[in-house]
């Protein structure tokens, strides 16, 4: 039997929560797993202040007993509506990812979404099948974009069960 899932809140972040989230994307191990490079913080400040203005994005502060832990966004890139999150390092493996995620589905009613997750980030990817999402496609990404592959993922119906990567 597995634990009760942790008692995440979400809200809307705010300009206060930037500096922990700042704190979050630099670290280096975080970096790795999502094949992702750090802003430095004049980039990490204006890119934020414009998700911030943009009504049509949703972007929620993961609190965990009123503490800033992550956060999870929706944007529409392409014509998609895609998903994202990112966690501190230090609340890996809790199950706070897949409860804040869920707490995101069930507020967002556009079907489908899409998620793109390094290949070897394990943990994303367990997050994003426990949710319902399924792959639909690898990427081969360039080298100056870190290389690798990428995995799309897409979900059609939130209480789809989870399935494995073939």
């Amino acid at each position: 039997m597995s634990p009760d899932p942790p008692n995440v809140r979400l809200r809307r972040v705010r300009e206060d929560d930037l500096p922990i989230l700042f704190e979050h994307q630099m670290d280096p191990e975080a970096n790795r797993m999502a094949n992702f490079p750090p802003r430095d913080r004049d980039a990490f400040v204006a890119h934020w202040t414009k998700i911030l203005g943009d009504a049509s994005l949703v972007a929620e502060a993961i609190e965990l007993d009123g503490e800033i832990v992550g956060n999870v966004v929706s944007w529409t890139h392409d014509g998609e509506r895609d998903i994202g999150y990112w966690i501190g390092r230090e609340y890996w493996g809790a199950g706070i990812a897949t409860a804040a995620l869920r707490a995101l589905l069930s507020e967002l009613e556009e079907r489908p979404l899409f998620a793109y997750v390094a290949e070897h980030n394990v943990g994303s990817i367990r997050v994003l099948e426990k949710c319902g999402f399924r792959v639909v496609e690898r990427v081969a990404l360039p080298e100056g974009e870190g290389g690798g592959f990428e995995l799309r993922y897409r979900l059609d119906d939130p209480s789809s069960a989870s399935a494995t990567i073939a």
